[in-house]
């Protein structure tokens, strides 16, 4: 089969972005939103609205070219059906090679990654850099930066990693970031400040796929018909027209998804929507979907992964969500924990017994282990399981795999309350532009969007380079949602930290800051993968 080259992949991707993905957006734009150029939707790539920067026009390589590209680190990786040993448990899942996560990508400041995607999968796929402000035609999003990788296709995306810190990467194709399409991408600093000994990269994930016949596309086709009248919404009253178009991606029961709902033998799959998840610390309503295992690294909790150190040894733990619903409540057994970054930024060190990540964050912390046997636990917020992970430094018994540290239930600490180190802080100054974000929606009719508007790829949020944007989550919904912007990291009020993804609390708004340096056309959505698929999810634009 031939494959085609990153040129003609992207040239494709420019003029499918503008015809005919999803229907143009209707009168009446929301706030700070501009639509289509309905002069011209039926002439191909023009049919794009007018006036706004592309994914792989002259600004974007100029700002490549700012961030000095330096060495090559190449890359490949194969994207593939496979068996994955979860510790005693087998499952057939998709994973990049056979391993989960997916072999960790290390590279260097400066570098210039190059990585070859080999779809070997029966269904159009794609690679997101989740956290790092690259090129906008090496983003990933399928319909917005790029064409689909076709099955038997490849495709190289090459960029220049302009920032150090934890990453990770998976596909922004449907559901597929929920099997195991993901793994860490680290990026070292040949300057690194920290002192530390050994370093522990630790994945978190909520696992379905495989287990009793069930797949994403299957629950993400359950999740869609909603909940009757069991109203989670707030009151949107929003319906479900246009659902056929969410995403641009493929959906369930269409052709090349593998979303049945049903085992090989022909039986039905379990229903895996969850009602009755409750956490104070979520606001409320903790999750969709009942996952039957949590995973760190993984492994289940009734094998887990031995992690190795010295008493005494200072550890670096890089901890990463990767789950599609799940925000888990972190702690090592018998030790503090000292923060040090969050989604890549450093911060001002906090010490806590336990932290809160929702999906897609990530936290640096320092521990100095020990001397013992340790559980790692990772709580399902509101779900009432947990995974877990051992540190041994010395002889004694692997804790019970459904151990429960007393630091789960000590000093917690979030995001709001920690404080970007003066380095990285953004410099003072009023926005220049607001733009407001309602998050509305809800599971009784699966009807989540931004400003009650379903994505579509045609509407665009206008912003200008040079600008300090503010973006304004107000929180609509009676549910948490990890909100994540691509290609940016914005700040957090008052001082607060450098991120790329911030938990807003349903009824509850929150204003973060970002400068508008990274030319290009850039998604907004939310984290839990089931809410992005069904429509909560929208793009911000630089104008020309």
């Amino acid at each position: 089969m031939r494959t085609p080259t990153r040129r003609t992949v992207l040239g494709a991707a420019l003029a499918a972005a503008g015809t005919g993905l999803l229907t143009a957006c209707s009168s009446g734009s929301m706030e700070g939103m501009e639509g289509m150029d309905h002069g011209s939707m039926n002439h191909g790539a023009s049919a794009a609205p007018a006036g706004y920067l592309s994914p792989n026009g002259p600004e974007v390589a100029a700002a490549e070219a700012r961030r000095n590209p330096g060495p090559e680190r190449k890359v490949a990786l194969t994207a593939t059906g496979t068996t994955l040993d979860l510790g005693g448990r087998t499952v057939r899942s998709w994973a990049y090679g056979d391993r989960l996560p997916g072999q960790e990508v290390r590279a260097t400041l400066g570098d210039t990654l190059a990585v070859t995607l080999a779809n070997h999968l029966p269904q159009s796929t794609s690679l997101h850099w989740h956290g790092l402000a690259l090129r906008n035609d090496m983003d990933g999003v399928p319909g917005v930066t790029q064409a689909d990788i076709r099955p038997g296709a490849s495709l190289e995306y090459r960029f220049a990693l302009s920032h150090p810190g934890t990453y990770w990467f998976h596909p922004h194709s449907g559901v597929q970031q929920d099997r195991g399409l993901y793994a860490p991408l680290i990026v070292e600093d040949p300057k690194e400040p920290l002192a530390y000994d050994k370093e522990w990269v630790v994945v978190l994930d909520d696992w379905v796929d495989g287990v009793d016949g069930s797949t994403p596309d299957a629950v993400l086709a359950e999740l869609a018909q909603g909940m009757g009248g069991m109203d989670h919404s707030g009151g949107s009253g929003h319906d479900m027209s246009g659902m056929s178009g969410m995403s641009g991606h493929e959906m369930p029961g269409m052709p090349g998804t593998s979303g049945t709902g049903s085992t090989p033998s022909g039986a039905a799959a379990p229903g895996r929507m969850l009602m009755g998840a409750r956490s104070p610390l979520l606001g409320g309503d903790a999750g969709d979907v009942a996952y039957p295992f949590h995973l760190v690294n993984g492994r289940l909790a009734t094998a887990p992964e031995t992690f190795t150190a010295k008493p005494g040894d200072r550890i670096r733990i890089r901890l990463i969500n990767a789950g599609g619903d799940t925000a888990y409540r972190v702690a090592l057994g018998g030790h503090e924990l000292t923060v040090t970054h969050t989604d890549g930024f450093p911060v001002e060190p906090a010490a806590t017994q336990a932290l809160l990540l929702g999906m897609g964050e990530r936290y640096d912390v320092l521990v100095t282990a020990g001397d013992g046997v340790f559980p790692l636990t990772a709580l399902a917020e509101g779900k009432n399981a947990t995974a877990l992970a051992v540190l041994r430094t010395g002889g004694g018994a692997a804790p019970d795999a459904a151990v429960r540290p007393a630091e789960l239930d000590g000093r917690l600490l979030t995001a709001g309350q920690l404080k970007a180190a003066p380095g990285v802080r953004l410099p003072a100054k009023a926005p220049d532009r607001t733009v407001r974000l309602e998050l509305t929606g809800g599971m009784a009719k699966a009807d989540w969007a931004f400003n009650g508007r379903r994505y579509d790829p045609a509407q665009r949020y206008p912003v200008a380079a040079g600008e300090r944007v503010r973006l304004e989550f107000r929180n609509s919904t009676t549910m948490w949602h990890p909100v994540h912007l691509h290609g940016h990291s914005f700040a957090l009020p008052g001082d607060g930290p450098r991120k790329d993804t911030a938990i807003v609390l349903p009824g509850t708004t929150l204003a973060v800051d970002f400068d508008a340096d990274n030319p290009g056309l850039w998604m907004v959505h939310c984290h839990n993968v089931y809410h992005a698929e069904t429509g909560m999810m929208t793009v911000l634009g630089y104008r020309a």
